[in-house]
């Protein structure tokens, strides 16, 4: 293989754990979904800026003790984070390209999977994955990275667009029955940098142990801590402070090389493609990439 060949196989073995997502989207032709190839969705999330953005997302998340909780009591990110990785990005993939019944098959799923998550938080906080105020920040903390990562990383969009940005993710928002849906870029800021509910726990702590390290290739492992290097300097500050952490020197630099790399190896999201397929839309392919261009899943 190439250096381009190389670089996709490294990530998108990443992500060959559970299902290919959209198998069967094009059984569905016509069907725009929740957006549309007119989005600013489809854009931002077709771009690899996300890899960063979905890092950022994960330690912001831990900054919540109920949050935290839930997942350390009740999730396998530490025995099995690449299946973690899989459910998690196959529900982000599907709800902003699939179709529309693949998009509510999806967050029913999610649904049925939250109902025995429950708890009590180290501060004596009783809490339930499916309560909204739960699932607003996990939403709002994945919309305000991934809009982050895509800004810093690969810039372009106007204010008016980072707003549409918002409003278009609010919707998948609205399916979980999240109802603290801020619909500007601004308001989004403003609601996760001064959340009243944040604070230290042990549930942070190992999270952000994990985060630092986890158990991936040696080749692997160097790209991981420059995203991740990329991300936590994309944290606003206050909450960077809560965290106790702060960014290192030429991190930004890091990621924009990174990302620049990784965007060249992976060209766009072949789940971007496959939504533009199903819509009947045109687009240059040379700027995509298929999903029968990457190394078979476990479940081809």
């Amino acid at each position: 293989m190439n250096l381009q060949e190389r670089l996709t196989a490294s990530v998108v073995r990443l992500f060959s754990e559970g299902e290919q997502p959209l198998a069967n989207t094009h059984l569905y032709p016509g069907d725009s979904g929740l957006f549309g190839p007119e989005s600013v969705s489809w854009r931002v999330m077709g771009d690899v800026s996300s890899f960063v953005g979905g890092v950022r997302a994960l330690l912001l998340q831990a900054l919540h003790p109920e949050v935290a909780a839930g997942v350390a009591d009740h999730s396998q990110y530490e025995s099995d984070p690449l299946g973690r990785l899989n459910r998690t990005s196959l529900f982000v993939t599907t709800t902003n390209y699939g179709s529309m019944p693949e998009v509510e098959a999806a967050v029913q799923i999610v649904r049925q999977a939250h109902k025995p998550v429950s708890g009590t938080s180290e501060r004596g906080i009783r809490y339930s994955a499916n309560q909204p105020q739960l699932g607003a920040w996990v939403h709002n903390t994945l919309t305000d990275s991934f809009l982050e990562a895509y800004q810093t990383f690969c810039g372009g969009l106007t204010a008016e667009e980072a707003d549409q940005f918002v409003r278009e993710q609010s919707k998948i928002g609205a399916l979980l029955g999240v109802q603290e849906l801020p619909l500007t870029a601004n308001e989004l800021r403003k609601w996760v940098t001064e959340h009243p509910s944040l604070g230290d726990s042990e549930a942070l702590r190992a999270a952000w142990d994990f985060l630092r390290k986890p158990p991936l290739q040696a080749g692997q492992l160097l790209g991981y801590r420059v995203v991740r290097a990329a991300a936590v300097a994309t944290l606003p500050s206050e909450l960077a402070d809560l965290a106790g952490t702060s960014s290192r020197k030429g991190a930004l630099f890091g990621g924009q090389c990174i990302v620049s790399s990784l965007r060249w190896a992976m060209k766009h999201s072949p789940a971007w493609k496959a939504a533009l397929d199903r819509c009947g839309a045109s687009y240059d392919a040379t700027k995509f990439r298929s999903f029968e261009d990457s190394p078979p899943t476990k479940n081809q």
